[in-house]
């Protein structure tokens, strides 16, 4: 059987948000970007109302997310986008926005995310970057599924972008203990495992709804300096040091970080197709689950990509939010 092969645009890691949304119409387009209120989401959300989206930016903190969109107003002369609370970590406040959420919806970027410097549970007694970076958005995805399917039968398809990482490769999924009951706490090792969750989430959300013209990819943003780091333990920070000094990554701007996303976004490579892996732009080169990130920082494993396991996590989330 061919491999099919790989899909490619003309940005690059240098490429900004603003230079891949460039003659790209979007009147008409609602989007929800979660984590609107600083950096990447920000940003995404900017750029994405520049191009003449409509956007509700779905914030923790309505303080924060009020300051972010008269910033955007500011910068991209328009009218403030919307600003509405959800908390990712708590189901009702997912399930609020659900119920408030009227109409169409064509893009639902998956932008928010946490980091932790010690293990943390929320009020269900789950692992909070897991919940958080994954079963929020899932929940919030789904309870959307058919706002999506609505804007998707009147635009001719609608899109999910969820926001992976590189520190997807540190670690799979544990079906075994997703919640770290039984193993000891590693901050990263749990990190990565939402990441790889938001990769597989991507996978699963195609094969169900593809059939309703609604297709998911993931996208890294590459290594960005933004209020996720605050959390960092010295461990975290130290490993982040010498991974810059080894050159596995090297520190994009926000605008440049947002480039990806908003290829995920836009693209019309990806046109009616998803379940893929972005980086720098490009659909990532597939690696073995044992190869080494130093050696492959541009890569996506195959723990990330696999249907099996997507499905599996599809069912699991699936009979968490409902417990």
């Amino acid at each position: 059987m061919t491999t099919p092969a790989r899909i490619t645009t003309p940005f690059t890691a240098s490429s900004t948000a603003a230079e891949v949304l460039e003659g790209h119409d979007l009147s008409g387009l609602r989007a929800v970007v979660t984590g609107a209120s600083s950096g990447l989401g920000a940003e995404s959300a900017r750029a994405l109302v520049a191009a003449g989206a409509e956007v509700t930016l779905a914030v923790r903190d309505s303080r924060a997310g009020a300051v972010a969109a008269r910033a955007i107003a500011r910068s991209a002369g328009t009218p403030a986008p919307q600003v509405a609370v959800v908390d990712l970590a708590d189901r009702r406040s997912v399930a609020r926005f659900v119920d408030s959420w009227a109409g169409p919806l064509h893009l639902l970027l998956a932008n928010a995310g946490v980091v932790t410097g010690g293990l943390e549970r929320t009020s269900d007694g789950w692992e909070l970057q897991f919940a958080t970076n994954h079963l929020g958005h899932f929940a919030l995805a789904t309870g959307l599924h058919r706002a999506l399917a609505e804007g998707a039968a009147g635009r001719g398809e609608a899109r999910i972008v969820a926001v992976s990482s590189t520190a997807h490769m540190r670690a799979d999924v544990d079906f075994d203990d997703l919640h770290f009951e039984r193993r000891d706490y590693d901050p990263q090792i749990a990190y990565a495992q939402s990441k790889t969750a938001n990769s597989l989430f991507a996978v699963g959300a195609t094969q169900r709804w593809a059939r309703d013209g609604i297709v998911a990819n993931s996208a890294n943003p590459g290594g960005v300096a933004t209020g996720l780091q605050r959390n960092f333990t010295r461990r975290q920070k130290e490993s982040l040091a010498a991974a810059e000094a080894a050159g596995i990554f090297t520190y994009k701007t926000v605008e440049q970080g947002a480039a990806t996303i908003m290829v995920a976004a836009v693209a019309g490579e990806l046109a009616g197709s998803g379940g893929h892996y972005l980086d720098d732009c490009q659909e990532a080169y597939p690696v073995p689950n044992d190869a080494d990130l130093a050696d492959h920082p541009h890569g996506v494993k195959a723990w990330a990509l696999d249907r099996v396991r997507a499905d599996r996590l599809w069912s699991v989330s699936t009979a968490l939010l409902q417990a």
